[in-house]
């Protein structure tokens, strides 16, 4: 929820006095009713300063004796539920558990360490082998294939297709066999498709391994913020993940660091220097696929193994995890680690339309930067730069992208609005592709041209905020799973609508395609605004039944519903 559809921040404050000055059990339970029932983002007695009132910080803390199991009904609902379900935490599961800020610190740090630094690592991978296409494009790899602009733009069209195809069957898969496994598969497989585009002789070949490549990196990305999941509350889930898309950037500029002397290479061993450079980065990934085998655990509880003895957690981290975790978000453990979904649960998934808006901003909201980026070498080619300095000038846009990243994901997080701050990107948008639609020396005036290109490709990017409002707005583990996947289907349409905007018979300057995502930045703001217009609606109906209700009925209806996930009365949507 925003601030303005918040109550005042002292109606939810239920400190640990309180809760021992509370006399019945009515009483206690109409305090845990008040302070819990509703709001995602409850502040504790440990996010305030004693003397002043004031806010000491944004996350909240879950390790005193201030939280939703506080009510033994409750407590005893969800561990009924965990053991039904077999969760594989069930057994660290304590309402009475407590833990200090300091204790939770220390272990935030080895976590960011284990799992999130591990999970950037195979985003490199991941980064390189569908990235260094760019690359091989500005060392002439077109011209040697035979190939124009438009066989380009297809085989991009069937590499998003099978991609988009290939998203939601990966993430099953996952659930099933567990991520641990499914994840390492994925990145060995396709490192050795990307080793094979070193002998692609054409247009067929070229398509071939596109198709391979869309099939087997669909569905990583869902699959690993799945794996996160279990190390992370919804607060902290957006910030990781825009360390995703940071090391994406990262990995932009350290490739084309790396082209500049792999692409050198041409004439060596007969080679153009593309092959090189398809070989090499599709080698480097593939002793990463490897190593993932050995990295991943199945769950925080799950580390230990025959290789890795102690494990990567003490019992008491274990515990800490998991119940910050539950604390945070029931319904993290409806399912364990290991459970395939159903049909039917998979049809109420994807029938869940109260996530749907998130999924048309996905359609939407990346085609504008997806297609200048798509191009971004060709139209320095164009230009008149050398292929070396080519790569070289990618490098700028990509190191303010990181810090507009990091930057608006973080304030989405501290002041709990996710809408408005979205707005920034295509607003952003709407103006840079204005210059390169209207302006009557766009990509005729070089170092103009260019300029324009820096400032629209630092671009405030949104993804890792959306990825984690589908994580948040979704509520349970399967919901969780398929929304993830359906999110990321809809980004790789609006990848395929991106790598077919420009077109052959619009080449040089592309003015009518700059004017298609000049109107498509204006779409996605209105999407926005829609889906802050929907989600807000949604909370003041809730509000206006729940309200109504005695808080003997909201204490029956929380313990005995038959509503699920985000359509719970005592759910509110983010946004």
């Amino acid at each position: 929820m925003s601030h303005n559809s918040q109550k005042k921040d002292e109606d939810y404050i239920l400190t640990s006095k309180q809760v021992d000055d509370v006399s019945s059990d009515d009483e206690l339970a109409n305090n845990v009713n008040k302070s819990k029932s509703i709001d995602p983002y409850i502040q504790t007695e440990e996010d305030y300063d004693n003397e002043s009132g004031k806010k000491k910080g944004r996350h909240p803390f879950y390790g005193g004796k201030d939280h939703i199991f506080t009510d033994p009904v409750v407590a005893d609902h969800y561990r009924e539920l965990y053991e039904k379900s077999t969760y594989e935490g069930r057994n660290h599961f304590d309402p009475d558990f407590t833990w200090t800020p300091e204790q939770e610190r220390k272990l935030l740090w080895k976590i960011e360490f284990r799992a999130c630094f591990w999970a950037c690592v195979m985003f490199l991978g991941l980064q390189l082998d569908r990235g260094n296409i760019s690359q091989a494009l500005s060392d002439n790899m077109l011209k040697d294939l035979g190939m124009t602009t438009n066989d380009y733009n297809t085989g991009m069209t069937i590499f998003y297709v099978v991609f988009l195809f290939a998203e939601l069957p990966s993430q099953l898969i996952s659930k099933k066999i567990g991520p641990d496994r499914w994840i390492p598969a994925q990145i060995t497989l396709w490192s050795i498709v990307s080793v094979c585009q070193a002998k692609i002789t054409g247009k067929s070949t070229f398509y071939a391994t596109r198709a391979l490549l869309g099939l087997l990196e669909g569905g990583f990305i869902a699959d690993t913020v799945s794996w996160l999941s279990y190390f992370y509350t919804g607060t902290e889930l957006p910030i990781r993940l825009s360390f995703f898309w940071t090391t994406l950037t990262l990995t932009q500029i350290g490739s084309s660091l790396l082209a500049f002397g792999v692409l050198r290479m041409r004439g060596i061993g007969g080679w153009a220097g593309w092959r090189w450079l398809f070989f090499l980065e599709g080698l480097f990934t593939l002793v990463i696929g490897l190593a993932s085998f050995f990295q991943l655990p199945p769950s925080p509880v799950q580390t230990k193994t025959w290789f890795r003895p102690k494990g990567w957690f003490s019992e008491f981290e274990e515990k800490l995890i998991v119940n910050r975790v539950l604390r945070d978000d029931p319904s993290k453990g409806d399912m364990h680690n290991r459970q395939a979904i159903s049909f039917k649960g998979l049809y109420e998934s994807l029938m869940d339309y109260d996530i749907w808006p998130l999924y048309f901003i996905g359609l939407v909201a990346y085609i504008p930067m997806s297609t200048v980026s798509a191009y971004l070498t060709l139209t320095l080619k164009q230009l008149g730069f050398s292929t070396f300095n080519t790569n070289l000038l990618t490098i700028p846009p990509n190191v303010a992208h990181i810090g507009f990243l990091l930057l608006q994901t973080w304030m989405t997080e501290y002041f709990n609005e996710r809408t408005l701050l979205c707005t920034i990107q295509p607003l952003w948008l709407i103006i840079c592709s204005g210059v390169l639609a209207f302006w009557k020396d766009s990509l005729k005036n070089v170092w103009g041209t260019y300029a324009v290109l820096v400032v629209y490709l630092s671009s405030p990017y949104i993804h890792a905020i959306l990825v984690g409002w589908c994580s948040r707005n979704s509520n349970t583990v399967r919901t969780r799973n398929v929304s993830s996947a359906v999110y990321n289907m809809f980004c790789q349409a609006g990848s395929i609508i991106a790598s077919n905007i420009y077109r052959k018979k619009d080449a040089p300057y592309y003015r009518k395609g700059n004017r298609v995502l000049f109107a498509l930045g204006w779409v996605s703001l209105a999407i926005l605004f829609f889906t802050k217009a929907y989600y807000v609606w949604r909370n003041k109906s809730r509000d206006k039944i729940w309200d109504a209700m005695t808080i003997e009925e909201q204490h029956e209806y929380r313990n005995t519903t038959k509503d699920k996930g985000n359509k719970r009365l005592d759910f509110r949507f983010a946004h």
